[in-house]
Parts: C-alpha cells; structure tokens; sequence
C-alpha cells in the first residue's frame, strides 16, 4: 500500500546562472575535435532545465559512487555532462544503473561504466526526470513518456527506492500543488477491461481512463496494438481533468483496485527536487528528515 509523504521541515535554495560558466559550454575550441552539445537531446531544451542537470551531477555525484540513471531530457543532460566530468578526470571510478533504454544508450555513448541494477548492488545516488513533483510533499509522478522496448516502470521505481539519495529534475511549470495530467497505472493483460472500468468509477467525473497503444491515436481501447512492457503489462493512462489535490492518496487508492500492478506515482521516499526556472536552479531538499 502506498504511503503519503509524512510532514517534514524542507530546505531550499535558489541557485541564480553563470552566464559566463554556462556559454564555456556552447563555445567550440578549434584547436580541439568538437564533442556532441549538451544540447542534443532536445531541440526544445533551455539553459534552464541545463543548469538544473548540472546541478544534480555537481552537487550529489563523488568519486566511486554507484549511480541510478534516470530517463528523460534532464536525465539525459545530465547523463552527458557525467560523461564529461569522467573523461576530464573531475570524477572517477563512477558506475552507472540506467533505468531505461534511452538512459543505457547516452551512458554508453558518454562512456560511463554501466552495471544492471542488482539486489546485492548499493546505489549511492539517483536522478530522475519527474513528470509532476508536487510541492510539499515531493510526491513525484514518472512514465508519461512514450516507453521504447525494454523500458520498465517498475525497474525505474525499484531502483530509486533502492537509492540512497534520490533527485527527481523538472521545470518550475511541472512543481507545485493541484497538479492535473496523467498518471500511468500498469494493470495485468487479463480482464483488463473490468480494471479499467474499476479505476474510471474510482475517478468518476475527475478523470478519463485510456489504454496506452505502441503507435497511433491513444484512446479508451488503445487501438488494435496495445502497448505490451518489458514486464508483460498494459499502461493505462488515468488523464485527470480536475486538480489532483493528494497525489499520496491517488496512489492509495489505485493499489486497491483488483488489476492494478503499479504506477507512476511515487511518494514516501525522501527526496531533492531540483526545479529548473528562469530565474535559478531551485532546489527543495526533504532527504534530512
């Protein structure tokens, strides 16, 4: 059963740019062979949510450590500037647990050393992409994403539950409370219909109950090819047209529902949320409680 976030005294701070440390990144040295920009992973990506990537590695990451990967745009920023700092020697002997395809594929390309997440494996540091984080609680939602073949929510939430430190990265339009969107619940294939209508009675009136498809329009029967994970689940993806009040208590009580595997929700670990704003990196630390 899922468990709300207790109450807790947060820190925060509020990182402001260098924008002379943050151009070094984009100037080419023509006595040097261009490396790949930073920038690559997204062409909509802003300094922003680049800082914020940076930050998690500066700020968190230290010589020896065993790291969870995460996935996403400011996962994978981050993912590339490790790989820098590894290559120019400011970290060492750094050892990465992707939790997804995307995030094993930049590791690799950035040339970080990676391992499969393991029970006997003590993961020092995490970083993630957060869909949603909700401000107070840090209750944080994962896995709106379009998941390639192999990917696992429930690997990606196994191995930030196994972190000893957790940092979930997002934008200052994505923190804050009464959030809406989608969160996406893994049910078993089986009646899986007779799940999806137990979850749209749950939510009645407040949300829509979609099957997730692996290509063309999403909809309430998810077309002719629904999205099969790497575990054998369906996604359905609950889509809430009214605020979300208590993300806590949305989880609890899609763990009641006969059919439901997981979701993206993630509440009760302690946590930094690492916002990305124009005007810093703002930074809300819960992990000391």
């Amino acid at each position: 059963m899922a468990t709300a976030c207790p109450s807790a005294s947060f820190s925060s701070a509020r990182i402001p740019f260098s924008s002379r440390r943050s151009a070094a990144i984009y100037r080419p040295c023509p006595s040097r062979r261009r490396r790949p920009s930073l920038m690559a992973c997204a062409a909509d990506t802003n300094l922003a949510v680049l800082e914020a990537a940076k930050h998690a590695v500066d700020r968190y990451v230290r010589n020896g450590m065993v790291i969870g990967l995460g996935s996403g745009c400011a996962s994978c920023l981050a993912i590339q500037y490790l790989g820098g700092r590894l290559r120019d020697g400011a970290l060492q002997d750094i050892v990465g647990i992707p939790m997804s395809v995307s995030s094993a594929t930049e590791a690799a390309k950035a040339g970080i050393p990676l391992e499969l997440c393991q029970e006997s494996l003590q993961i020092d540091f995490a970083f993630d992409d957060a869909d949603v984080i909700e401000e107070g609680s840090l209750t944080a939602v994962i896995g709106r994403r379009k998941l390639e073949g192999g990917d696992s929510i429930i690997q990606e939430k196994s191995i930030l539950k196994a972190a000893g430190r957790v940092a979930f990265i997002t934008d200052e339009k994505q923190y804050g409370r009464d959030r809406d969107g989608s969160i996406p619940v893994l049910i078993s294939p089986d009646n899986w219909m007779e799940t999806a209508e137990l979850i749209d009675d749950l939510f009645l009136g407040d949300a829509e109950v979609w099957r997730r498809p692996t290509s063309g329009h999403a909809g309430p029967m998810g077309g002719d090819f629904p999205l099969v994970t790497e575990d054998g689940h369906h996604i359905l993806d609950v889509i809430f047209t009214s605020p979300i009040h208590n993300l806590a208590e949305v989880a609890e009580s899609l763990n009641q529902v006969d059919g439901v595997v997981d979701h993206g929700v993630i509440c009760g670990i302690s946590c930094i949320a690492i916002i990305a704003s124009e005007n810093g990196v703002l930074v809300v630390d819960n992990s000391s409680r």
